[in-house]
């Protein structure tokens, strides 16, 4: 699979929403994405190409959009999905990490156990986006602070309007499909 080709396919897919959630942002809506299964297909199989010679133990997935993803990548690589979620979702025992948001903090959460007991897992962190890159920074701590070896962060879309990428790699590879 091409990159270009893909990235020419999500650019026609990819809806933007003007002025939301608020006046200024331009949303980038991946529900149009999402259920196009063509290009949705095309997604998976670049990125199970991409990822398929590494042997991931597991795939990390941030709460959302990053679980669609995620959970879909695992199936196809054989790999295990572990959800990263917002404070207070997860049953189990769980680490919790902090992060900054452009007003105030968040907390993101992973169960103690996510790899059971492997030790320095090998894992690739997936999101839809990367803004800022609090949110990832901490998912790559959380994947870090319970044995597992974050071998990459990738995302689907890139905000060029940040530095969170090399924010980023100060903790690991960092693998994006679309810089907007």
């Amino acid at each position: 699979m091409n990159l270009e080709i893909l990235q020419n396919e999500l650019n026609k897919t990819i809806r933007n929403v003007p002025d939301f959630p608020k006046p200024g942002i331009q949303f980038k809506d991946i529900t149009t994405l999402l259920n196009n299964a063509k290009v949705f297909n095309m997604l998976m199989e670049f990125l199970e190409e991409r990822y398929k010679k590494i042997d991931l133990d597991f795939v990390a997935g941030i709460e959302s959009r990053g679980f669609i993803f995620g959970a879909a990548l695992a199936t196809r690589l054989n790999a295990g999905f572990v959800p990263i979620r917002k404070k207070g979702k997860l049953p189990f025992t769980s680490v919790v990490e902090k992060y900054a948001l452009e007003y105030g903090f968040d907390e993101i959460e992973i169960h103690v156990d996510a790899f059971g007991d492997m030790q320095n897992a090998k894992v690739l962190l997936i999101d839809d986006l990367i803004a800022t890159g609090g949110t990832a920074e901490a998912g790559i701590k959380l994947i870090n602070s319970i044995g597992g070896n974050c071998i990459e962060a990738c995302f689907l879309l890139r905000l060029l309007d940040f530095d969170a990428v090399d924010k980023i790699k100060r903790y690991t590879k960092v693998f994006t499909i679309l810089d907007i």
